[in-house]
């Protein structure tokens, strides 16, 4: 199953096979991807443990070390949050889904799209597949709170990096 919800940005059902033991899940098979249209590569992984309510975001790499992203939620629930950057008539729209681990689901994005999300509960645990490696450099972000979107969180729990990323109103994007 595949759902687009920006251009470009898919939320893509995971084969998922369960039995008395429980669950094996596949996550990324290449030729599966290229099957469904998406030309993705992994170079990089890692994985965050979060609080409920907390708010990461809105990160991603600039040009050239711009990437696209894989993402899922093997360990509780998230908000994802998705801002598109990119130059177009599609500039500044955002989608939203919520990723569970009982729901095999993951999340594509294509270079030039924002990504964040909020702990729906203790100990969650979201997992980041990256077509590129970090870059310290080109490591960017906006602040999570600046474009509009509703978060439905009174108290959030944010980091000093996030709460020091520009406003999307004076934002320049390179995408």
């Amino acid at each position: 199953m595949l759902e687009e919800l920006l251009p470009g940005v898919w939320v893509i059902e995971l084969n998922r096979l369960a039995d008395e033991r429980g669950f094996f899940q596949k996550t990324y098979l290449k030729e599966g991807f290229l099957d469904m249209g998406i030309s993705f590569e992994c170079m990089e992984e890692y994985y965050s443990i979060s609080k409920k309510d907390v708010v990461r975001g809105m990160h991603f790499q600039t040009p050239p070390f711009d990437h696209a992203k894989l993402v899922y939620c093997p360990v509780g629930s998230v908000l994802d949050v998705l801002l598109d950057i990119r130059s177009g008539a599609g500039y500044g729209k955002t989608a939203s889904i919520e990723l569970r681990a009982t729901q095999p689901l993951a999340v594509y994005m294509p270079p030039g799209i924002a990504h964040g999300f909020k702990a729906l509960e203790d100990q969650t645990m979201m997992v980041y597949k990256t077509s590129t490696a970090y870059e310290p450099k080109n490591d960017a972000g906006i602040a999570w709170d600046s474009f509009g979107f509703e978060w439905d969180v009174s108290e959030p729990i944010t980091s000093e990096r996030d709460q020091s990323h520009p406003r999307f109103g004076v934002f320049k994007t390179p995408f």
